[in-house]
């Protein structure tokens, strides 16, 4: 049985998960300790080491969600996109942000950078691009490559404070975006 598949290990890296997430949530990812952190958890300090290099680590596994959540939320609509108004998923993604995110805002750099976005972009890219590839759309890598990029850079830039409006309104502006990059070739 891989580290993987045992349940032990999983209810594990939950725990972990669980307490950074509340670590976070009182105090900025720089100033939480393996120590406090595994205290919380309620699990040893070796354990942390066997399942996470280092807090960044299990920080991205924590926000791993986050990714699952955006990328179905793009992908939550069946048929004709509407070209003006996102699927209900996408606003739901956007409106449920504002509790994690100053950690998001470690994870994820303005531009769609840093190891948050790394996974944002990989995980959208192979969505995007499995998805186009299917129904035989044109161009299938240039558009899969620009749509993660587009997105994971106006959901930082707006997690950064770097465009105004609130989660509706982003999230309505960055659909209308990627409809017209599906739609460009």
């Amino acid at each position: 049985m891989t580290a993987q598949a045992d349940p032990r290990a999983e209810r594990t890296r939950a725990k972990l998960r669980r307490a950074l997430l509340e670590e976070c949530s009182e105090q900025p990812l720089e100033a939480v300790s393996v120590a406090t952190l595994v205290r919380r958890a309620g699990v040893g300090r070796a354990t942390f080491y066997v399942h996470y290099a280092d807090l960044e680590d299990l920080a991205v596994d924590a926000c791993a969600d986050v990714v699952r959540e955006a990328v179905d939320a793009l992908h939550a609509w069946r048929g004709r996109p509407d070209p003006v108004q996102p699927p209900p998923a996408l606003l739901a993604f956007f409106a449920g942000l504002p509790p994690h995110a100053d950690l998001y805002r470690t994870l994820l750099r303005p531009g769609g950078s840093g190891p948050l976005g790394h996974v944002l972009n990989r995980d959208l890219r192979a969505r995007s691009l499995a998805e186009r590839s299917l129904v035989g759309a044109p161009d299938p890598e240039l558009i899969a490559s620009a749509v993660a990029a587009a997105f994971a850079g106006v959901l930082a830039d707006w997690l950064h404070g770097l465009i105004d409006g609130t989660p509706e309104q982003v999230a309505q502006q960055a659909w209308q975006l990627l409809v017209a990059l599906h739609r460009s070739r």
